[in-house]
């Protein structure tokens, strides 16, 4: 079924069909769009089904459907007005009444932006709340009040401003900040999914900046809340405290891998100095071990994919000593454990090129080392060895391999 037939299908039971969201804002934006999904008003769900027998209902408080346009599948949702009636995402009554407009609909939405609406077949633009404007000024601003009833909103508007590059308005922020009550009590898959879309980012900083002027950080991510403050040994770190460190390492390494558990893995590397006892500041002697036990607390907070998690572990405890490491039995071993961590070594080099300000030459040639090393097997050991034994010849030859290459 092409658009043409699935509006003229429509048209017929007396609905009209919009394109919304995501899909206009991306288009006006004169980038390429994608996600293009519909609304239609003026249908009854029944007559719905019957002339789209097919379609497969996802809605579970209201109608949406998934509906096969031009080869794929596109949403189609019942436009809805709501009205807060509880807590959360979930505390909503809804109606999607076929008399419900399209403008109704659109005012319920977060942003200006994504309140613009296309309507088909004629192309004709519905804009009543000045969402090409605000495009057009890369501005966020709420469509109405009702942007708090959904607390998440406020991380999607920091996520879309890091994503887009667009400002937050004062109006936005302080509608963001009057979520924080709410925020407390979602649930943590939704504020981790945001944050990971943020990871995406050019600069992936501007998301928990946003939070941090909506005083949003330390309700939605404490343990990055506690980094501010921090001070550090200027000599080393004249860019500020270990928030400003970590928003900067981050930044760098998101310049260098399109990776998100990397970036994760950077913005969580120093995150044991938040809990370094203001006596000792400016230096942060044990923050490694102290970092472990944070990002544990915080995995038991907000379960983190596992491969993030084991990321983050691994660059905690080893950023210190990885540029500073001499004996060549230590660097064959830490390449060894790059090559099981998680982490690509190239991705493990750009946390700590970003943190160190370079690379020492066992790691700018890690890509290289590496898979030599893992040609050496217990297989051609002398018979004679045994247990641990092999696995010291194992090492031993390793090593030699390494030294040779790092004379080359």
């Amino acid at each position: 079924m092409t658009e043409s037939e699935f509006v003229s299908c429509c048209a017929e039971m007396g609905g009209r069909v919009y394109i919304a969201g995501g899909w206009v804002r991306d288009s006006m934006r004169g980038v390429s769009p994608h996600d293009k999904d519909y609304v239609v008003c003026g249908i009854e769900e029944r007559d719905f089904v019957a002339c789209f027998p097919n379609a497969k209902k996802v809605g579970k408080s209201f109608p949406v459907f998934l509906v096969i346009v031009d080869g794929e599948k596109r949403e189609v949702a019942f436009a809805r007005k709501e009205r807060k009636s509880g807590t959360g995402y979930h505390g909503f009554a809804v109606d999607f009444d076929k008399n419900v407009t399209i403008e109704e609909d659109l005012f319920r939405r977060d942003t200006t932006m994504n309140a613009i609406a296309v309507a088909l077949p004629s192309g004709d633009v519905i804009d009543p709340y000045g969402g090409r404007r605000d495009i057009e000024g890369g501005v966020i601003r709420p469509v109405s009040e009702h942007f708090i009833e959904d607390p998440v909103r406020a991380l999607r508007a920091a996520r879309q401003a890091a994503e887009l590059k667009f400002r937050l308005l004062p109006e936005t922020i302080g509608a963001m900040r009057a979520c924080a009550d709410e925020l407390k009590n979602e649930p943590s898959e939704r504020i981790f999914g945001e944050m990971n879309r943020a990871m995406g980012a050019e600069r992936p900083s501007i998301f928990f900046r946003a939070l941090l002027a909506a005083d949003l950080l330390r309700v939605t991510f404490p343990e990055l809340h506690d980094l501010i403050g921090k001070t550090q040994p200027i000599d080393f770190h004249p860019e500020g405290d270990a928030f400003e460190h970590s928003m900067l390492v981050m930044d760098v390494v998101a310049k260098l891998t399109d990776s998100k558990m990397a970036r994760f893995a950077a913005l969580t590397h120093d995150i044991g100095k938040g809990t370094t006892p203001m006596d000792m500041l400016p230096h942060h002697y044990g923050h490694e071990q102290r970092g472990l036990e944070v990002i544990e607390r915080w995995n038991e907070r907000m379960t983190l994919p596992r491969n993030y998690l084991a990321a983050a572990k691994f660059v905690i405890k080893e950023h210190m000593r990885t540029p500073w490491m001499k004996k060549p039995s230590k660097q064959v071993r830490l390449l060894l454990d790059i090559e099981k961590s998680p982490l690509a070594a190239k991705e493990y080099n750009a946390v700590i090129f970003a943190d160190s300000h370079g690379l020492p030459p066992y790691l700018a040639r890690a890509e290289e080392i590496i898979p030599r090393l893992k040609k050496v097997t217990g297989k051609e050991a002398p018979a004679e060895l045994k247990g641990k034994k092999i696995g010291d010849w194992i090492l031993s030859q390793q090593i030699k391999i390494f030294m040779s290459m790092m004379k080359e």
